[in-house]
Order: C-alpha cells, then sequence, then structure tokens
C-alpha cells in the first residue's frame, strides 16, 4: 500500500518549494494531496530569489492544482505532513481547520517537513512545537523563539520526525531525509 503525503499550502507559496516535494514524493510512488484553505483551486506560486537586495525578491511563478480543501482532510488517512514556505503560511495559520490537521502529524509522531518560512505556520501551534529544534529563513527566528521552539543556525536540521529546512536551495537535503522517515514508516 503506497504511503500518503499531505501537502498543505495556499496562494503565494514559493513554487520550487511546492513543486519539488510534489514530484519527489509522487516519483517515490506516494500518493500526494495538495489542500489549501478554499475549495479545491489553483493556486498562484510565487519565485523567491537571492539577487543585490538585503532580502529576497518576488515574482510570480507557475499555477498550481489543489486537490481538496483543509475542511475535507482527515489528517489520520494520511502518512506524512509537508508545508512549504513563501507567504502561504502566513495566512494559511489562519484558517480554522490548520491546526487541527498539523498537530495531528505533531501528537502522532509522523514525518514533517516545513521549510523556509512554513515555521511561521507553526506559531499557531505553539503547543506541539514548543522545546522543539528547527530552523528556517533567518528572518523567522523571532517567531520560531516566540512560540517556544529552538531556533537551529543552520541550513538543514532534523529533530525526530520535524525536517526542517532554510530556504528552497535546501530541498535535496531536506527530500533525501523526509523519503527515508516515510519509507521507514510500518
Amino acid at each position: 500500500m503506497s504511503k500518503k503525503v499531505l501537502i498543505l499550502t495556499g496562494d503565494a507559496v514559493e513554487a520550487l518549494e511546492a513543486y519539488y516535494p510534489y514530484y519527489r514524493s509522487l516519483e517515490e510512488g506516494f500518493e500526494v494531496t495538495i489542500a489549501s484553505p478554499t475549495d479545491a483551486k489553483v493556486l498562484h506560486t510565487v519565485v523567491h530569489d537571492f539577487e543585490d537586495w538585503q532580502t529576497f525578491t518576488e515574482k510570480r511563478g507557475y499555477q498550481l492544482e489543489a486537490h481538496a480543501s483543509f475542511d475535507e482532510i482527515d489528517p489520520s488517512g494520511y502518512d506524512a505532513l509537508i508545508i512549504p514556505g513563501g507567504r502561504a503560511p502566513e495566512h494559511i495559520r489562519l484558517h480554522k481547520d490548520f491546526g487541527r490537521i498539523a498537530s495531528h502529524f505533531f501528537q502522532q509522531d509522523k514525518p514533517i517537513m516545513i521549510l523556509c518560512h512554513a515555521s511561521v505556520a507553526l506559531t499557531v501551534i505553539a503547543d506541539d512545537i514548543r522545546g522543539r529544534e528547527m530552523t528556517a529563513y533567518f528572518a523567522c527566528r523571532p517567531e520560531v523563539e516566540a512560540a517556544g521552539a529552538k531556533y537551529i543556525e543552520k541550513r538543514f536540521h532534523v529533530d525526530r520526525n520535524l525536517i526542517s529546512g532554510h530556504a528552497w536551495n535546501d530541498l535535496p537535503v531536506l527530500m533525501k531525509e523526509f523519503v527515508k522517515q516515510v519509507n521507514a514508516m510500518a
């Protein structure tokens, strides 16, 4: 039986952080559901890059089809969770079902992969991340620490089932660990 992976995201998700895990999971033979806050829709992605600015730049990216809405998701039917970054985490965390879904994966010790700004979404489930270690885009450090987690100054970090990364260019090592943990599940 194939493993089931859930990707929670919305408009303004960083394109590489959604597409790479999605296709890599499909390549591995996992069944993948992309869920967004509203009914299944076409999501607008963004492309972040590190140019000559003091922060990253943002441009319009590809469109990405969501398969379900948050309120349709029963997290017990999934083996693992991915939350990509971009600006999407700022608004998906406000949806009434986001906390219910994300908490399940922490409480059941299922693999969770977050990267970049995804850590911001986890601030609404502070009880689940308090005392945990994670990395994120450096600008997210205040939110990580305010939620009671320990910010790790590395580009990639694993704290048991929580796999975290700094940005899209860390995806190869993140996905290697994610696939390893998902495949190790009974």
